[in-house]
């Protein structure tokens, strides 16, 4: 196969010569999806702004600061990214996606608005990491008539005569297609290069062009969870095959937050990192969305029914207090990390959400994990979300109270078979089988009285019948109980709105194979549903009587 020739060694050096920003996000296979052009443009300039604003109040490194995405596209509206940690943040759901920047050549395919893409299964285009589309863009104006995408660690090769992806082992193939769109930002320096070897803080990340690690990170307070595994069709994404971002359904955005200016100039000049030939590419494991964070823009006051899904006619403010020790006097020097303002100012909420009881300079800690936020901050989170009456840390993700979802009415359904699962011999396995029917959606859905569909019920999805394969089984039924495992909102393999989809807990859908990476074997995946289902607040302690 022809090759473009490969990558230079060592990190790059700061350089003043212009470039263009990419800034993309990792999805749970590792996998990184860069934003929009458009979404990438707004984040660099806040960046910009942020970083501006850094050196002139204490002239040192790292910049601090959040991005709240939805100022950028409405349909982002319950993420931010959180520049310290290099995290997009959700805040109804408190999923964390690690973030990052990369610069690339004027003249690269990010700088002239070339986008390459894959199609899936269900016939929706997904775009592949930036630097294999520049590779693939470089091989594409080489006139090479096909490439090996082996230098990214996938057994693919990609023949630009037919368009076409292949799987080197299997010869699977799919339709991949050159895709022109606005050119990402120009970019700038963003700061003094380090002297000695390249770490994970936040100056090394975005001045090498590498994503962050998933550990604590010596500059950051925010510990990052590590990736899952794969989720099959239907999992619930935004904005199509081209954008990024878990979003259920569109969430309004709440514009109080005073720390991030709207910013129209492109800045120029930047580090150049060499052009890769080495990274991951995606073939079937896009079809998970991630979470791209952003603040809501105007919070709606709850109504009488709302406040009764929360449970009784306990109000917002209620919840919030009932949590939440009041501070006398707020901490000296901390942010708020909702808001970013200082926690002595008065909250960056409070032209956005208004509090009978809670005032914008009102402070507290949280009782178990002793996090502090400003409480106008928390109710305007709590508002913009579900008001089921629990709520989640925004720093550490404890759940304080019972999360519980949106999922629609339906059935769940569990049986045995004999047969083993690849790699669990000597045991049977667990069939679920989740019964939804289409309806109107309630309250608590994202277009209240409209229709919602249902596609592809029954599903069916399959444990090894063993001991965690069993205590897995019962805390998927205590998530079923709570509206967990399903949603409805956008499906990321039709771009179906108003559906059915899965919910940030994952399900292997295959049995005897792995071919789309939804089925066995995976000797993580018991671990890693653990891991989701914790995170949603169901652990063992559920199980107790």
């Amino acid at each position: 196969m022809a090759t473009v020739p490969g990558p230079l060694a060592g990190p790059p050096a700061a350089s003043q010569a212009p470039g263009v920003a990419v800034w993309e996000w990792q999805d749970e296979t590792g996998h990184w999806r860069p934003y929009q052009s458009t979404v990438c443009s707004y984040v660099e300039q806040s960046f910009q702004a942020l970083l501006l604003k850094g050196r002139r109040a204490s002239g040192t490194w790292p910049v601090n600061g959040s991005i709240p995405l939805g100022q950028a596209d409405s349909a982002l509206a319950p993420y931010v990214i959180d520049i310290p940690s290099l995290t997009q943040f959700r805040q109804d759901t408190g999923t964390m996606r690690a973030v990052r920047r990369h610069v690339f050549p004027l003249d690269s395919a990010a700088g002239q608005g070339v986008v390459w893409e894959w199609q899936n299964d269900e016939g929706g285009w997904f775009p592949y990491e930036m630097n294999i589309g520049v590779y693939l863009e470089q091989a594409f104006v080489a006139n090479c008539p096909q490439v090996d995408l082996g230098h990214f660690g996938y057994n693919y090769g990609v023949n630009f005569v037919a368009q076409t992806q292949t799987n080197q082992t299997t010869g699977y193939q799919r339709k991949v297609r050159r895709r022109v769109d606005s050119p990402y930002p120009v970019a700038t320096v963003v700061g003094p290069p380090h002297t000695g070897p390249t770490c994970s803080c936040q100056q090394c990340l975005l001045n090498s062009g590498t994503g962050p690690i998933t550990s604590r990170y010596r500059h950051s307070m925010v510990n990052l969870p590590g990736s899952s595994g794969t989720q099959g069709a239907g999992r619930t994404v935004g904005l199509g095959a081209s954008a990024a971002g878990f979003v259920p359904y569109n969430k309004p955005s709440l514009t109080g937050a005073r720390s991030m200016p709207r910013l129209n100039v492109h800045s120029g000049g930047t580090a150049l990192p060499p052009v890769p030939v080495g990274g991951p590419s995606m073939a079937h494991a896009a079809t998970r969305g991630a979470s791209v964070p952003q603040l809501p823009v105007s919070v709606p006051r709850p109504g009488k029914l709302n406040q009764a899904l929360a449970g009784g006619a306990r109000s917002p403010e209620d919840v919030v207090k009932k949590y939440f020790e009041e501070l006398k006097t707020p901490p000296a020097g901390e942010d708020c990390i909702i808001c970013m303002e200082k926690l002595a100012a008065p909250s960056g909420y409070g032209d956005a959400c208004e509090g009978k009881a809670i005032r914008p300079e009102s402070v507290g800690r949280l009782a178990k994990c002793g996090h502090t936020f400003h409480l106008l901050c928390v109710l305007a989170m709590y508002t913009s979300g579900n008001k089921d009456g629990s709520l989640q840390c925004p720093s550490c993700k404890t759940i304080y109270g019972e999360k519980t979802g949106t999922q629609p009415s339906g059935k769940m359904d569990v049986s045995t078979l004999p047969e083993s699962l690849p790699g669990y011999a000597g045991c049977g396995s667990i069939q679920i089988a989740y019964y939804i029917n289409k309806g109107i959606q309630g309250p608590e859905h994202p277009s209240p009285g409209a229709p919602y569909t249902a596609r592809g019920f029954p599903r069916y999805c399959y444990l090894p019948d063993n001991e965690k394969g069993r205590k897995v089984l019962e805390l998927l039924k205590v998530a079923w109980k709570r509206r967990l495992i399903f949603t409805v909102g956008t499906s990321t393999t039709t771009g179906e709105s108003n559906t059915v989809v899965w919910n940030e807990i994952h399900h292997k859908t295959e049995m005897n194979s792995n071919v789309s990476g939804h089925g066995y074997p995976d000797p993580n995946y018991l671990d890693n549903v653990l891991a989701e289902l914790a995170a949603q607040g169901v652990t063992e302690d559920c199980l107790r009587p």
